[in-house]
């Protein structure tokens, strides 16, 4: 692979030379005070990732504990859900994209579920989530920021919702938090996961979780699979350990990476992704392409991701477009499930710098050109470019 290779789909996402540092120190002891030292350090900064996501550098959570697992994120969205259902306990999963789905194939084996589903790329129902949710819901899932389409569904009013009915809230945030705006207490969210390799910018192979102390105490780890319970893992992060042995590497790295966001700043971090899915969205139109999701006055575009439909000409042979963006050294991500051959995505999570969105950019329009789609590859350059400024 040549060295200037440019991740730019949606995970994992490039790491920086320090986090790659990290994993190349000798190994310890997993439960050596060396690495209770390096849990801590990434416990720390993820209390300062969940809790102070805001542009205007409040805190919007006081009251909870960070988890750390040794498993990528939907092994945090399953274990939120089975240490909070129980036997018999009932769940309200919304559906609007794969990883909506995701959540309700992980509920129905644990409870049972009264889905609220809409088609892939338009907004959650509200209406429908408060005919769905009532006395009897244990549990709402949702996904704040569906990757397979592009699209930031509406955290905050559903969390409304919710809570009126004492309902625990979990929100996969597994493609925001990080790099978006992320309010705990202000949208009632009882327990956020997200994943080390989106916009938290450290390797695949561990997830976090936060936990309120409210969702603390419905936590029922007998319910749960011997791996995922959770008062397990709470008792062990009392003293920076998981109840397991830990990946030694990893937990490093992710500490690294986890500073490295305490050091740019939650507002910075947020602004800068802000700014570069405008510079993405702003090409691709000047470029004469359709953004794939519909907003609404309750949904916005993601901020980390950017869906695209593909033309009618390129959906002929998808393949040749793919390849073609390869050849120039680049990775991006076409669409999931019924998506595929229908939309491609590009992300901007992590520590990407303006030069490599324009080099997205112009390496996704010269593929187009080179298979024989009509668009306006300057256009599109210059488009990114005002934004960037």
């Amino acid at each position: 692979m040549r060295e200037d290779f440019l991740l730019l789909n949606p995970g994992p996402v490039p790491v920086t030379r320090d986090v790659r540092q990290a994993m190349n120190e000798p190994m310890v002891s997993h439960r050596s005070a060396e690495f209770e030292a390096v849990y801590e350090r990434a416990q720390d900064a993820l209390d300062y990732v969940f809790t102070e996501s805001t542009l205007d550098g409040s805190s919007t959570a006081s009251d909870g504990t960070s988890l750390i697992f040794n498993g990528t994120a939907t092994m945090a969205m399953e274990a939120a859900v089975a240490n909070l259902v129980g036997d018999g306990g009932n769940v309200v999963p919304l559906v609007n994209g794969k990883f909506g789905r995701r959540f309700k194939r992980i509920a129905d084996r644990y409870a049972s579920v009264d889905p609220v589903e809409t088609t892939w790329g338009q907004s959650i129902d509200l209406n429908a989530v408060e005919e769905a949710v009532d006395d009897d819901t244990d549990v709402v899932t949702m996904v704040h920021n569906e990757t397979s389409t592009g699209l930031l569904n509406p955290v905050e009013e559903v969390g409304g919702i919710a809570a009126e009915y004492d309902a625990t809230f979990v929100v996969d945030g597994v493609t925001s938090i990080g790099g978006d705006e992320f309010r705990i207490d202000d949208w009632n969210v009882d327990v956020a996961v997200t994943d080390a390799q989106k916009c938290l910018a450290a390797p695949p192979g561990t997830s976090a979780m936060y936990a309120t102390e409210a969702a603390q105490e419905r936590f029922d780890g007998d319910a749960a699979p011997f791996y995922e319970d959770l008062d397990w893992h709470l008792r062990k992060a009392d003293s920076h350990q998981t109840p397991f042995t830990s990946a030694v590497p990893l937990f490093r790295a992710l500490a690294v990476a986890v500073e490295n966001i305490e050091e740019e700043g939650m507002a910075e971090r947020i602004e800068r992704h802000r700014r570069q899915s405008r510079a993405f969205r702003e090409a691709f139109t000047a470029m004469g392409l359709d953004l794939f999701a519909e907003r609404n006055e309750a949904t916005e575009y993601s901020n980390t991701l950017t869906g695209v439909s593909l033309p009618t000409h390129t959906r002929e042979n998808p393949d040749a477009f793919f390849e073609a963006i390869e050849e120039r050294g680049v990775s991006i991500s076409g669409g999931q499930a019924h998506l595929g051959g229908e939309i491609f995505r590009v992300s901007n999570m992590g520590n990407l710098s303006s030069e490599q969105i324009l080099r997205g950019v112009r390496t996704i329009g010269e593929a187009f050109e080179e298979t024989g789609e009509d668009v306006d590859t300057e256009a599109g350059v210059e488009a990114a470019r005002a934004e960037l400024r």
